[in-house]
C-alpha cells in the first residue's frame, strides 16, 4: 500500500532525525513540511538532508532550517491529465491542498500507474486467429494452429521436432517419460528452481538428485553434478533461471563422459543463447512453458523439443493417452491427456509470428536495468558474458553481503512505490516434499541467492523512463540505510 498523506508530514519545529525516521517509513524518499496550522510552507528529500550533513548540520537540526520552500504544489481539484503531465523523473510528488493551503493528498507516479512483476503482451494477431478458432469450430487439441506452432518454434529453436502440451509441468514429465526415466534412475537437478523441475523426475518414479547452483550465473553447478554422479545416474536436468542458460559445455562434457541424457528446462529462456546454440537445441529432450507470466505465452501451455525421432514419435503417442496412431482407440501405453487447444496453439502462433521483437525488447529491458544499477554496490546483478545471451524473463538481482538493507524489507518499500516483484524460489531442499532427497551436501549459494534475491518488473511494455524510476528507488533505498 502506498502512504496517506498524513504520514508524509512533519511539522517545521521537527528534527531532522524525525524528518528522517518519516522518509524512511514511507518509503517516498520526500516529506512535506507544514507549519502550526497544518499549512505547506516546505519540503525536505533525502538528497536535502544529505547535503546539510554535509555542510555540518545535525539530528537535531529543525526541518524549518533546511527545508525547500521553491516546490511544485497544486489544488485537491486539479484533474489527474494535468498531474500526470507534471510528474516526470525531476518532480515525482506533488501535494495537493485545500482552499486553505493545507495539504491533503499527494501525486506520484506509482499512485497512477503500478508496474507489475509480468503481464502477457496482446498485440499481434491473437484476437484474429482465436476468432478464427471460434468460427471454424476448430477449438480442440485438434487444428491447424497446433502444427503451425510446433513447426515454428522448432525451426526457430533449430530442432527437427516439437510437440505441444498444455503446460510446461507435462513438458517436463513427458520428456522424462518418453526417455524411458523412470524408477531406479536418477536424475541430476539444481536446487534453485521452480518445482516444477523435481516433480517431473518424482512423477516418472525416478529419484531426483538435488545439487548447489553456481554463485555467479545461479543455474546448476557443474563440480557438484560431476560429485553427484552415481552408477544410478540417468539423466541431468539443467535449467536455464531467470533467462540465463546455464553452462552447457561443461553439463554435455559430463553427459558424454559417463553415457547420460540431458533434458533441458528451458521454460524461462525462449531466445536465450549459449555460444552460438538456441535454448531448448542442446540437449536429448528440452522443453519450454507458455505460462501468462513467460516471454511469449499461449495462456497455460508448453512444449517439447526433440533431436530423436523414435523418441518423439513415442512422446505423441503418450500425450494423446498412450493410444495408437494408426489403431484408434488402442492404446499401446498407459498415457496422458496432455495435448495443446488450437484455441491456446493460435495465441502461441502470434506470438511466434512476433518472437523476435519479443526477444530483443527483453534484451533492451535487461540492458537498461544493467546500466540503471551497475553503480550499486550492494546489489549482484545478472552474470553477463560475451557468448552468452540472456533474455532476462525476469531481472532478477541479489542482495550482497555489504548491503544493509533486509530484502523483504526492500519488497515492502518498493511495494509502496507502487513496484511489485517477487522473491527468489525457495530452494529445493528447504521444502518438505523434497528432504527426502536431501544428501549429504550442503547448499550455501542457493541459501543466500534465495533468500536475498529479487525479481524486478520485467515486462515488454516498460519504459525507459520507468525503469529509471525503479531503480532511482532501490538506490534511494540503499542511500537512506546508510544515513
Amino acid at each position: 500500500m502506498t502512504p496517506t498523506i498524513d504520514q508524509l508530514l512533519v511539522k517545521k519545529t521537527d528534527s531532522l532525525e524525525t524528518v528522517l525516521r518519516t522518509i524512511d517509513a514511507s518509503a517516498q524518499g520526500i516529506c512535506f513540511v507544514v507549519d502550526e496550522d497544518q499549512k505547506l510552507v516546505g519540503i525536505l528529500t533525502d538528497g536535502d538532508i544529505r547535503r546539510a550533513f554535509m555542510n555540518r548540520l545535525t539530528l537535531s537540526t529543525a526541518a524549518v532550517e533546511v527545508m525547500n520552500t521553491n516546490f511544485t504544489s497544486r489544488s485537491i481539484d486539479t484533474p489527474r491529465e494535468e498531474l500526470l503531465q507534471l510528474l516526470d523523473h525531476r518532480i515525482r510528488h506533488i501535494p495537493l491542498l485545500n482552499e486553505t493551503g493545507q495539504p491533503v493528498d499527494y501525486a506520484c507516479i506509482h499512485r497512477y500507474n503500478r508496474f507489475p512483476v509480468s503481464e502477457p503482451e496482446l498485440g499481434g494477431n491473437e484476437l484474429e486467429y482465436v476468432t478464427n478458432c471460434i468460427k471454424t469450430n476448430w477449438i480442440s487439441s485438434a487444428g491447424k494452429y497446433v502444427r503451425d506452432f510446433e513447426a515454428m518454434v522448432a525451426e526457430y529453436c533449430n530442432v527437427p521436432y516439437a510437440a505441444a502440451v498444455s503446460n510446461g509441468t507435462v513438458a517436463l514429465h513427458l520428456a522424462l517419460d518418453a526417455l524411458g526415466i523412470g524408477k531406479g534412475d536418477e536424475v541430476i537437478v539444481p536446487d534453485l528452481t521452480f518445482a516444477a523441475s523435481i516433480n517431473a523426475i518424482i512423477y516418472c518414479g525416478a529419484t531426483p538428485v538435488i545439487v548447489d547452483i553456481d554463485p555467479t550465473t545461479w543455474n546448476i553447478c557443474p563440480k557438484a553434478t560431476k560429485r553427484a554422479i552415481t552408477s544410478k545416474t540417468k539423466a541431468i536436468m539443467p535449467v536455464h533461471l531467470y533467462g540465463l542458460p546455464a553452462e552447457m559445455d561443461a553439463i554435455r562434457d559430463l553427459a558424454k563422459k559417463h553415457n547420460l541424457l540431458i533434458v533441458e528446462d528451458a521454460a524461462e529462456a525462449i531466445g536465450s543463447i549459449y555460444k552460438g546454440k538456441k535454448a531448448g537445441s542442446m540437449s536429448d529432450v528440452a522443453t519450454f512453458s507458455f505460462y501468462g507470466n513467460k516471454t511469449i505465452t499461449t495462456g497455460e501451455g508448453g512444449m517439447v523439443l526433440f533431436q530423436d525421432e523414435e523418441t518423439y514419435k513415442k512422446a505423441i503417442v503418450l500425450r494423446d493417452h498412450g493410444m495408437d496412431k494408426n489403431k484408434r482407440y488402442w492404446h499401446n501405453f498407459v498415457g496422458y491427456n496432455y495435448r495443446l487447444t488450437n484455441l491456446q496453439a493460435a495465441i502461441g502462433v502470434a506470438q511466434m509470428e512476433r518472437i523476435d521483437d519479443i526477444v530483443a525488447r527483453k534484451i533492451e529491458l535487461g540492458k537498461l536495468y544493467n546500466e540503471g544499477l551497475k553503480d550499486i554496490a550492494e546489489f549482484q546483478l545478472p552474470a553477463s558474458f560475451k557468448d552468452v545471451t540472456n533474455t532476462y524473463w525476469l531481472y532478477t538481482i541479489v542482495l550482497n553481503d555489504n548491503c544493509e538493507l533486509d530484502r523483504d524489507t526492500l519488497i515492502g518499500k518498493l511495494q509502496q512505490n507502487g513496484i511489485e516483484t517477487r522473491p527468489v524460489f525457495y530452494p529445493l531442499h528447504a521444502m518438505p516434499p523434497y528432504q527426502q532427497y536431501v544428501r549429504d551436501e550442503e547448499y550455501p549459494v542457493a541459501d543466500r541467492v534465495s533468500k536475498r534475491g529479487i525479481c524486478l518488473p520485467s515486462y515488454l511494455s516498460l519504459q525507459p523512463s520507468e525503469i529509471e524510476f525503479i531503480c532511482g528507488v532501490l538506490r534511494k533505498q540503499v542511500s537512506l540505510v546508510k544515513l
